[in-house]
């Protein structure tokens, strides 16, 4: 990233955690906390049992179900059901990045509406990604985000908060009005009432799942006992993630649009979706969360990158694809193996354990990143630099 970009991207880091820092140690906080903890350790400790009965549930509520067991599945389902749509809308989702959904799309010729701000203002410039899992164009000054509309528009933009998301909102609304279908991801997944739960201050994921078509693509390490879980999830989320105690907008999805409101006869296709289509993403998960799951507690909330001395200083080079920083760096191990860890920086952390220290969950993302440096030395994956220390001590007897 540009040193502009880092310093943009400290200086909106440093106000989430002033606001943060007002309810973080609230009793309600800390008691939610000890809550969903103990929530994700039940998801993740059962997690078999949770898609048996969430795929179960939602296929009574009907919705449609497909289990992807790798990126490429994913990718294969949802192309087979927008390749007849020249433009798809979509919402916010790190599931979506993580498996190259846009760029798969573009590359077949179908364009891909970004309806978050942050992610439609990155995606209007070919020469950045998202910096943030919530604030995904944290890193951009606002007088580069009005050179990039200028630049996408055609016209002077001036560098005003109203005048760039008027712009992008009129924008968005009228490409919205040539979409029928709409993907976004999901931020839990109650497997008891066959409930997706999606969360945003927008309003866009509203609209978005209001198309006629609406593909859901989710981890299965979302996936929850019951919508009470669900929402206590998300709750935490926004606090750690936005400093406020619950956002804008929850919309739980159950089923297609329906309505029995004539002789309580059920009938289909009412103002939203005729079809929900929900994609249950393994890509590696299955397997980890036999092994050890831990870093599958995460709620998504950014803490860990928001503190991280190494994130703060070098950005998004520091993690995996949307998922950033430290966990990132293990996720690329689960999905893509040593290679690609060894390539998202697994030794550029420091290992300070401040990730952990503000985890909510309290992932010990340090203690797993130095497992995957014994993993990876152990198959000759070593910095350059390591070599020539280690090189220097066998002949001189020191580093120097």
């Amino acid at each position: 990233m540009k040193k502009s970009e880092i310093n943009a991207m400290n200086r909106s880091f440093g106000i989430l955690e002033e606001r943060r820092a007002k309810i973080l140690d609230d009793e309600r906080t800390l008691n939610l906390k000890k809550r969903v903890k103990d929530i994700r350790e039940h998801s993740i400790g059962n997690m078999e049992e949770l898609i048996e009965k969430a795929t179960k549930k939602l296929e009574e509520n009907d919705v449609e179900v497909i289990y992807a067991e790798r990126s490429e599945n994913a990718l294969e389902a949802i192309y087979n059901i927008v390749k007849d749509h020249p433009m798809v809308a979509k919402s916010k989702s790190n599931t979506a990045g993580e498996i190259g959904l846009s760029e798969f799309l573009e590359n077949k010729g179908i364009q891909v509406v970004e309806t978050d701000l942050g992610d439609r203002i990155v995606q209007l410039d070919p020469d950045t990604r998202p910096s943030h899992p919530i604030g995904p164009a944290s890193h951009l000054r606002m007088e580069t985000i009005a050179e990039i509309i200028s630049n996408e528009f055609n016209i002077e933009v001036k560098p005003e908060p109203r005048t760039i998301l008027n712009i992008i909102k009129e924008d968005v609304l009228l490409k919205l009005s040539n979409c029928s279908i709409g993907i976004t991801g999901a931020n839990s997944v109650a497997a008891d009432d066959g409930s997706i739960l999606t969360v945003h201050n927008e309003g866009n994921i509203s609209m978005v799942s209001m198309l006629d078509t609406h593909i859901v693509i989710v981890g299965i390490d979302k996936l929850v006992e019951t919508i009470e879980d669900a929402v206590s999830v998300v709750k935490l989320e926004t606090i750690f993630a936005s400093g406020k105690t619950v956002p804008a907008y929850m919309n739980v999805i159950s089923s297609p649009s329906k309505t029995a409101d004539i002789e309580q006869i059920l009938l289909k296709d009412m103002y939203g979706a005729r079809r929900v289509v929900i994609i249950l993403l393994d890509n590696g998960r299955r397997k980890a969360i036999e092994e050890d799951g831990e870093c599958f507690l995460c709620i998504g909330c950014g803490s860990c990158i928001v503190t991280c001395p190494i994130y703060n200083a070098v950005g998004y080079e520091f993690g995996y694809k949307r998922h950033l920083g430290g966990r990132g760096v293990v996720l690329s191990s689960i999905i893509e193996g040593n290679k690609s860890c060894f390539d998202s920086g697994l030794f550029t952390c420091t290992l300070c354990g401040l990730c952990t220290v503000e985890c909510p969950m309290g992932i010990k993302t340090n203690q797993l990143i130095n497992k995957l440096r014994n993993k990876s030395v152990n198959s000759d994956l070593v910095c350059g630099e390591h070599e020539i220390i280690k090189d220097k001590i066998k002949k001189k007897g020191s580093p120097f």
